[in-house]
């Protein structure tokens, strides 16, 4: 079993920066991938980012247009997943969901098994 929480939402103004935060515990194989997805009110969740874990290889992928704004990492020292935000648009407002997987670089939703209750991100304009 894998618990993951997320932490670092909260409200900020258009052209803002936030920096979201996945704390994983239980048990990890040395090979997963793990991701942030967003889901905005009305809508259904979507892939946002993730990065492939193959021992100390990290490969990163991004939902094209984010990637320009947003930045996804890892500390393996404190097992925390991280995503930073910057020039945050209303339409980035979302609850923001970390997750695991045992398939490589998967972006679908329903590749991943463990998930986290989610972190509100409130962008205004």
């Amino acid at each position: 079993q894998v618990q993951l929480v997320e932490s670092g939402g909260g409200l900020v103004h258009a052209g803002g920066s936030l920096s979201l935060s996945c704390a994983a515990s239980g048990r990890t194989s040395s090979t997963y991938t793990m991701g942030w997805f967003r889901q905005a009110p009305g809508k259904e969740r979507e892939f946002v980012a993730a990065l492939f874990v193959s021992g100390s290889i990290i490969t990163k992928y991004y939902k094209g247009p984010l990637q320009a704004r947003f930045t996804i990492s890892k500390d393996s020292t404190k097992n925390t997943m991280y995503l930073q935000m910057n020039s945050l648009k209303p339409e980035d407002t979302a609850v923001y969901y970390c997750a695991q997987s045992r398939v490589r670089s998967t972006s679908q939703i329903a590749d991943y098994d463990y998930w986290g209750r989610g972190t509100q991100v409130y962008v205004s304009s």
